[in-house]
């Protein structure tokens, strides 16, 4: 159950990674594409959020969207061109923190065991995270490839854990200690 509870902690550490890369944006930098084959860094803070959500209903908890208009338009199987309509920030920002909190609110319930099955469900809930926890870090370079290459804004430190490493360029879940 505290490996549940230390892959919390990383998630929120990597979702708040993920808000130095934006957060300082204006909405139009936000919503900005490079091209039409490109998705914009609001449509990688959906889909980040999305996929969690989706993970979470289908693998440990059926429970409806919490915005199912977005759906659609954050599924990775949305060919790129038409991902240019998004939400404003605002709803972006509801949206990430929604799931966030449902996120938690079923980790929690399975690490206290609060759950059918809940040794099962453990072992679920640790890949699970870890696969939400690389996925967001996975999203999390292409917003700073924008940010920086096409933005020209300054990168934030990686995040200082020592749970956290480069790999292919990318940010990755090392091993818990």
């Amino acid at each position: 159950m505290h490996e549940v509870e230390a892959l919390l902690t990383e998630y929120d550490r990597a979702r708040a990674y993920t808000d130095e890369l934006w957060k300082d944006l204006t909405p139009d930098e936000v919503t900005w594409r490079p091209h039409e084959n490109s998705s914009a860094i609001g449509w990688h803070l959906g889909h980040q959020a999305h996929v969690a959500h989706f993970m979470i209903r289908n693998l440990t908890a059926a429970e409806p969207s919490p915005d199912p208009d977005l759906d659609a338009l954050m599924d990775s199987a949305q060919p790129e061109r038409l991902r240019g309509a998004l939400p404003t920030v605002k709803r972006l920002t509801t949206f990430r923190e929604t799931v966030a909190e449902r996120v938690h609110a079923r980790m929690n319930d399975i690490a206290g065991g609060r759950v059918a099955a809940p040794g099962q469900m453990t072992i679920v809930a640790t890949h699970l995270l870890t696969a939400l926890i690389n996925h967001e870090y996975q999203h999390d370079q292409w917003i700073a490839e924008v940010r920086a290459e096409a933005l020209g804004h300054p990168l934030p430190p990686d995040p200082d854990t020592d749970r956290v490493l480069r790999l292919d360029g990318y940010l990755v879940l090392g091993a818990l200690a």
